[in-house]
């Protein structure tokens, strides 16, 4: 099958997968997934019992056994952004509605409603073998993959893909996935302005953001919009390599946060190495690595939040439909003020014109 011959509204058997597989063994999976019409979990799919099992992504098995595998790369990313951690798996905390890793290295917050499909994947490079675990949604978006590495107990790591591996292992069977629904704004009612004005300036700690929207039922932009400049203010979409290059310069350790629905991966450092490639930019560490669509970035916000001393202060990167790509805050420990190298950096990025970003919108 070549890539060309797919259409939207018949979807290439597990067979046809293969088939386009070696006939563009060069090409990106996610990029051949996208050109055949399929998610990324299909790709996947079609090569169980050919170094693909399927393996059930259950929280109390997997976390645990990973603290024990030790140094992975974890990757997490979203339409516009890819975030990569190497590391070990340190601290797990599990919750129904969330659960927590934390780390030096690895630090995320998973939602385990949205891990549903699971797969343990392994491939010939060479004389080596790549191996990795990837999870996927409903809809077959992958919300982490972890990548085995040179100095992975792979003891441990197959001991642990055994106890999550699934009885049925039948080849050749493509999930049934849900369609997603886009990504919409929710557009607040009239009179929200001064209700969320006094509610957010009594916030005490920045996670309780999330409670504010969800009780006024307005998105991230639309606060922003009405908070006012005070607590909030738009940024040229230059801004974001601007923060990196300018964190890199001025050694100021940041908070770079990367999610889609099933997870959220976070940084906590310096970055070191910035650098450009076609629309993307590029943080290139030897335990990061960050890759960014910058074409993608259709408005950015600077934003203040009350917080335990004084406020801390964000840089949030949205697309044109209003959905997050990126947001970054200085490192900063619990109890302790913002850093003012941080607050400084922030607060002197390129502004826009409220009126400019509103009209945009219209």
């Amino acid at each position: 099958m070549t890539v060309d011959q797919n259409s939207s509204e018949t979807k290439p058997s597990a067979v046809e997968i293969r088939e386009a597989r070696a006939q563009n063994p060069k090409m990106r999976e996610r990029d051949l997934a996208q050109v055949l019409g399929i998610s990324e979990a299909e790709f996947v799919a079609s090569f169980v019992g050919q170094g693909v099992h399927r393996i059930e992504p259950r929280f109390e098995d997997l976390f645990p056994g990973l603290q024990g595998v030790g140094e992975v790369m974890a990757l997490t990313r979203n339409e516009s952004a890819v975030h990569e951690k190497v590391g070990p798996f340190e601290r797990f905390i599990n919750g129904r509605g969330a659960a927590l890793m934390l780390g030096g290295q690895i630090d995320t917050r998973m939602f385990p409603t949205n891990w549903v499909y699971g797969f343990a994947v392994e491939k010939a490079d060479g004389n080596d073998v790549r191996r990795s675990l990837q999870f996927f949604d409903a809809h077959g978006d992958a919300v982490q993959k972890i990548h085995a590495r040179a100095d992975t107990d792979l003891a441990a790591w197959n001991e642990l893909v055994g106890k999550l591996k699934l009885d049925n292992q039948t080849p050749d069977v493509l999930p049934e996935l849900t369609p997603a629904d886009p990504f919409s704004r929710k557009l607040p009612a009239e009179g929200v302005d001064e209700v969320l004005r006094e509610r957010w300036q009594a916030m005490t700690d920045p996670h309780q953001f999330h409670g504010l929207l969800r009780d006024l039922d307005i998105d991230r932009v639309s606060a922003f919009e009405l908070a006012g400049d005070a607590w909030a203010w738009p940024l040229d979409t230059g801004a974001v390599p601007a923060l990196l290059r300018l964190a890199a310069l001025e050694k100021i350790p940041i908070m770079c946060f990367v999610g889609n629905r099933g997870c959220i991966q976070i940084h906590s450092g310096p970055v070191e190495t910035v650098m450009d490639k076609g629309p993307w930019i590029n943080v290139m560490d030897p335990n990061f690595h960050l890759h960014l669509r910058t074409d993608h970035i259709y408005e950015v916000w600077a934003v203040r939040k009350p917080a335990d001393i004084g406020h801390v202060t964000s840089v949030e990167a949205f697309n044109s439909d209003g959905e997050q790509i990126i947001q970054f805050f200085g490192v900063r420990g619990e109890g302790n003020a913002e850093r003012s190298d941080w607050r400084g950096l922030a607060e002197n990025l390129p502004r826009l014109e409220r009126s400019i970003v509103l009209g945009a919108a219209e």
